[in-house]
């Protein structure tokens, strides 16, 4: 891979059938580019502590970028460096979205699952009190029903 172009193409080439993606974090990213480009055959998104490939910074993120390198060294730089800008784009976004926050989260404020949840025609935002980036993990029990009956949506 050498770029995420690579990356969502991977993922793009692996959805043969309607299916439900669900991401974290970055991996928000490259789902959204996925759905973008095969919005007939993303049904769901579940998309937790995500940038949802907006400018973070105006929206009182944390750079997570220099500590994430220092402790990730084999990560390629093309991921770590990787901006762009997609809020012109989210509104062509039609399948429901599920967006998962904790208000407690340096590197994605609830202010971008709050503003995804604005641009994301079908979007729903549920926020979990104190909890940080991982959420996703670490409250896997609360997490685990909400995605349940997101699916059951049509």
């Amino acid at each position: 891979m050498t770029g995420f172009a690579d990356l969502v193409a991977r993922v793009v080439a692996e959805i043969d059938q309607p299916a439900a993606l669900m991401a974290q974090s970055m991996g928000g990213v490259v789902a959204m580019l996925a759905a973008l480009e095969r919005p007939e055959q993303v049904s769901h998104l579940v998309l937790a502590a995500t940038s949802g490939g907006m400018d973070m910074a105006s929206l009182g993120a944390q750079d997570w970028r220099p500590l994430f390198a220092a402790e990730n060294r084999t990560v390629p730089q093309w991921f770590i460096e990787y901006h762009e800008d997609l809020t012109h784009r989210l509104a062509e976004l039609r399948m429901p979205v599920l967006l998962l926050w904790g208000d407690a989260d340096p590197i994605s404020p609830v202010g971008v699952g709050q503003r995804l949840a604005v641009l994301l025609p079908r979007a729903e935002l549920h926020v979990f009190p104190g909890a940080g980036h991982r959420l996703a993990k670490n409250l896997a029990a609360q997490v685990a029903p909400l995605i349940d009956r997101h699916l059951a949506r049509s």
